[in-house]
């Protein structure tokens, strides 16, 4: 037996023309429509609670109705819950209507006038200077950009009315757009096609010249940003292609006339691939990447003095970086390598001193292993990794200049146990046999 009336439905046939209809016909079509209307309403309340409300609104019921794949109900939209009045003619069924808000136009006329608004009047300020936006009143502020980054713009912004059109798919691109004069857009394209010219070494000399002293390539930092996070990750096979990379950011960065700190996040990234990514190049040589992972790094170390005290947290996020990558046991032997330039780079001595040092004993025994392999391609570049470990430590030196121990071989059996058994027999031999006792001691009392 279904709630629903048959007769409310032989109405609607008799008005579309269907004189009589079934019993049967009748019993399923109510039964049916009972069916359809809770399914809307289960919707119409899913949307009720996921926002948060206790009232069922017709703006639910719309939504519940797009979600079904049904024609949406016109001229129903109102944020405040109708409120529907019951009206009695007779003895039949009583009839529900709108209530529309009485206005009493004693109190609307005797009501206060509202305030006169202010004249039309124009004032200038700083929408932004180089690239920042300054905080003052007229501008708005970062809560408020990102307010307005979520509103929904363009044609498909009211829901209704897209799914009235039938355009539920509408793409909604941004209405404002980074306008280029085409003198700039010229100069974009050549600049980008002469710094990765592989004929002519003129060409990528000027080009990089040009970038290093150029006032007026503030508008094109972003693209130069991304066009350089673009060759990184999609070159990583051209060692050319990323050494030019590495210069093409190095050039950006020494320019003077450029306020490039908004977007130093942007460029670390490709940076920190050509240092210690995993396979850099296609040569079957694995040293062939090793030029580009100290340009790389010297470039690092730059970003660091120039940029560290903008953001306290550069420093200890690169030197994070590089320390994983150099203790990480699963990493190849370059991506170590990148890790150990990487940190004496970043933090200098007292990276060394902290991070590297007290790492060195555990780190040979990773590499003794390759090094003992004689004819393999792995022992060349452990042998390089153990180079740069020892040039590494080299830098502690300085602070113990002008140590004198009269020793035979620069090493005293005593020293080179103590030196042993703090940085390893594998290192402990290399650094003895340099025969230099300011660095026995400065690794010894490190």
């Amino acid at each position: 037996m279904s709630v629903w009336n048959p007769d409310n439905i032989k109405d609607v046939a008799e008005s579309i023309g269907i004189a009589s209809l079934n019993d049967d016909v009748l019993q399923g079509l109510s039964s049916d429509i009972e069916y359809r209307l809770s399914q809307v309403l289960e919707e119409s309340l899913k949307f009720m609670r996921h926002s948060k409300r206790a009232t069922l609104s017709t703006q639910d019921v719309s939504h519940a109705l797009r979600v079904l794949d049904v024609e949406p109900l016109y001229g129903y939209e109102s944020t405040r819950p109708l409120r529907f009045g019951e009206a009695s003619i007779g003895p039949g069924q009583p009839i529900f209507y709108v209530e529309d808000e009485e206005v009493d136009f004693e109190k609307l006329i005797n009501a206060p006038l509202p305030k006169v608004p202010r004249e039309i009047s124009f004032t200038a300020h700083w929408l932004a200077v180089e690239g920042v936006q300054p905080s003052i009143p007229q501008n708005p502020t970062l809560a408020d950009s990102r307010t307005q980054e979520l509103v929904p713009k363009g044609p498909g912004a009211n829901p209704n009315l897209t799914a009235i059109s039938g355009a539920d798919n509408v793409t909604v691109k941004p209405l404002v757009k980074h306008v280029l004069s085409k003198e700039l857009q010229l100069y974009f394209s050549n600049v980008c096609s002469a710094v990765f010219d592989e004929i002519s070494d003129d060409y990528r000399a000027a080009a990089l010249a040009s970038i290093r002293t150029d006032p007026g390539l503030h508008q094109l930092i972003p693209y130069f940003v991304q066009f350089i996070a673009e060759k990184a990750t999609h070159s990583l096979r051209n060692l050319f292609v990323l050494t030019q990379t590495i210069q093409l950011t190095a050039a950006l960065l020494e320019n003077k006339n450029l306020h490039v700190d908004p977007y130093i996040a942007s460029i670390i990234p490709p940076v920190l691939t050509c240092l210690i990514g995993r396979h850099l190049g296609s040569s079957p040589t694995r040293l062939s990447s090793h030029p580009l992972r100290n340009a790389a790094a010297t470039l690092l170390g730059s970003i660091c003095k120039k940029y560290a005290k903008a953001s306290h947290t550069l420093k200890p996020r690169l030197a994070r970086t590089c320390l994983k990558h150099f203790l990480d046991p699963t990493k190849p032997l370059g991506a170590n390598y990148g890790g150990i330039i990487g940190l004496q780079a970043v933090g200098g001595k007292e990276a060394v001193r902290e991070l590297i040092l007290p790492n060195v004993k555990e780190f040979s025994n990773l590499i003794r292993e390759p090094l003992e392999d004689e004819g393999s391609p792995k022992q060349a570049e452990a042998e390089a990794v153990l180079t740069a470990l020892i040039a590494a430590l080299q830098t502690l030196e300085d602070d113990h200049f002008g140590f004198r121990n009269e020793v035979e071989n620069g090493v005293v059996a005593n020293q080179s146990r103590r030196l042993e058994e703090k940085v390893g027999p594998l290192v402990a031999g290399r650094v003895s046999r340099m025969g230099r006792p300011n660095l026995v001691k400065a690794l010894i009392e490190s």
